[in-house]
Order: C-alpha cells, then structure tokens, then sequence
C-alpha cells in the first residue's frame, strides 16, 4: 500500500530531510521543489510542493531577476494554500509502521495538518493494491466501499476546512443505485465506461482513475487526459483530513477502517445482502428517518466485529 501524507510548516527540503533521516536514505533534488529520498530498500519516497504550475518551472532552466522575483511571490502564495506532499513507495503491510514513523518525525519537526490553519484543506490518502484486477473483484470493492461509505465519512471526522471546500464530491445518486446493485457485473470496458461517464474528475473519496488508467490508459485518456492521473494497480482512497501535528495520530486508523471494506468486499453472501438492503434504503429513504444507514451499518459493525 502506497501512503501520501500532506502537510504544511515544512519546506520541500525540510521535509525530504526529515524523511530521510528516518528512513536511512539521502535526499535528491529533482527541482526546487520536488525531492526524492534514495538508499531504502523498500523504495523510492518523494516530497513535493503539490502545485503542478512552480513544479514545471522548477524544472527549468533559471529564470531572470523579475521571473524570479514573480516566482517567489507565486511560492510565498502557494504555501498559504497548497500543501507539501509525502509520497512514499509502495510498502508491504509489515513495513506501513514506517509511515507512522515518517508522520511522527515530521510532527517533530514543526509539520501541520488539516488544523493548523483555515485553509489547510490537507488530507492523508491510500493507495492499497488490488487483489486481482478483473472486473469483478473491482466491483466488489467499489460496491463495499459505497456500501460503508456514510460510516467511513463519519468515522473520518472531516474538518470544517475540508467540508468548506470541494475535497469529496458524492458520487451520483444513479451511479451508485446502478453499482449497488448485486445485478450489476459488467464487462471491464463497460465498468470503465460507467465510471468516467458518471464520475470525469479526481475528486473522489475513492478515486477509480489511477485503476482504469493502469489497465486502459487509451479508454481513461480519451475521455479525461488529465496529466495528474498516475496509472497505478492500486485505489486511490483519498481521506479528509490530515492530523499529522495532532501527537498519536497515524495511519492505524484509517487502516482498520479500510479492513472493514476488505472484508465486506472478500464475503461475496454479506455483500449482497448488505448491498440489497442498501439498494432498499434509497429507494425508500422516508421509512428509513427512524434508523438511518448510518446506524445499520454501526449496528452491524459492531455485532459482527467489522462484518
């Protein structure tokens, strides 16, 4: 599982020092403002300012006194408002302590999170490998995810920065009705189809786009050539908000949290029983105002020790 950390009160440089220090890898700079940490056997790390405008110039050859003096404004801007970014290669599960390790060395250094000011809209995201790749076992998944969706939000605690911003966009009521259903089992093509005609943008709570890309990078591209989108065999759970100056705070909960949509996703009988009970919830969303899906799925949860 790949993890990214953001955060602010750190520099690009800073913060890659503070990883390598932990890590036991030495810092390289690809430009001013993107490093990589090299040396650990479990793989390449990356810090960087996530603001794709200062990282193209960055890469640049020098500007003159006034390009960098409009630079340096641009920068002093963007560190307001845009995070620092922690990407760390992809670990095995016996390795995630290490992020935590990461997380609490940057705390130490003087990082922030999501609290640490008004518009830090910052977040911590998962990237957690698939099992298997066919069109099944990703509907699975998506349909899990869906399913607990309310409890992972609530349990998220979304800062009030993040819900005053645009950080999760809800999926389509239709395109969740359609994926819900256990009749639905679709062809990878048209899976992919669904998703980007109902869903053309990142901005999701589990971003899709990574997934399809890595296995249809021409059918992703034609409908959304956004460079952003990295093809990986991974989801790209993206979580709200990012407490990493908050002592004790870590990656565990988030994690647990996931297991709960693992294993929903692995007990094909529960799914779908969860999911047609779901289905039954928002076709008739009245007869539900006494014991909201929220509380179904808290119930459940807690009787069946994460289902």
């Amino acid at each position: 599982m790949g993890v990214e950390i953001e955060l602010a009160g750190l520099d690009v440089p800073a913060a890659a020092a503070v990883v390598a220090a932990v890590v036991g890898g030495c810092t390289e700079a690809i430009s001013r403002y993107e490093y990589r940490i090299i040396g650990d056997a479990r793989g390449e790390w990356v810090v960087e300012l996530d603001f794709a405008y200062l990282k193209g110039r960055g890469r640049g050859p020098a500007e003159s006194v006034t390009g960098e003096a409009m630079e340096t404004v641009i920068r002093l801007g963007a560190e307001q408002v845009v995070p620092v970014e922690v990407v760390s290669p992809p670990l095995r599960l016996r390795d995630l302590t290490v992020a935590d390790e990461v997380i609490e060395a940057l705390r130490e250094g003087g990082a922030r999170g999501t609290g640490g000011g008004l518009v830090y809209a910052f977040g911590l995201q998962l990237n957690p490998e698939m099992p298997a790749l066919d069109p099944e076992t990703i509907s699975r998944y998506l349909r899990a995810f869906l399913c607990l969706f309310d409890w992972l939000k609530e349990r998220a605690r979304v800062d009030l920065t993040r819900r005053l911003t645009t950080y999760i966009d809800p999926f389509p009521r239709a395109y969740v009705r359609r994926v819900v259903d256990p009749g639905y089992q679709p062809s990878l093509e048209q899976l992919i189809d669904d998703y980007l005609a109902a869903n053309p943008t990142r901005n999701r709570a589990l971003d899709l786009l990574p997934l399809f890309t890595h296995l249809d990078a021409r059918r992703v591209r034609a409908a959304l050539d956004d460079p952003r989108i990295k093809a990986r065999p991974a989801l790209h759970y993206r979580l709200p908000n990012s407490e990493v100056d908050r002592p004790g705070w870590g990656i565990g909960g988030a994690w647990n949290d996931w297991v709960c949509v693992e294993r929903l996703a692995s007990d094909e009988e529960r799914l779908r029983s969860v999911a047609t009970a779901y289905l039954d919830y928002l076709d008739h969303p009245l007869q539900a105002l006494g014991h909201p899906w929220l509380e179904q799925v808290t119930e459940w949860l807690d009787a069946d020790d994460g289902l």
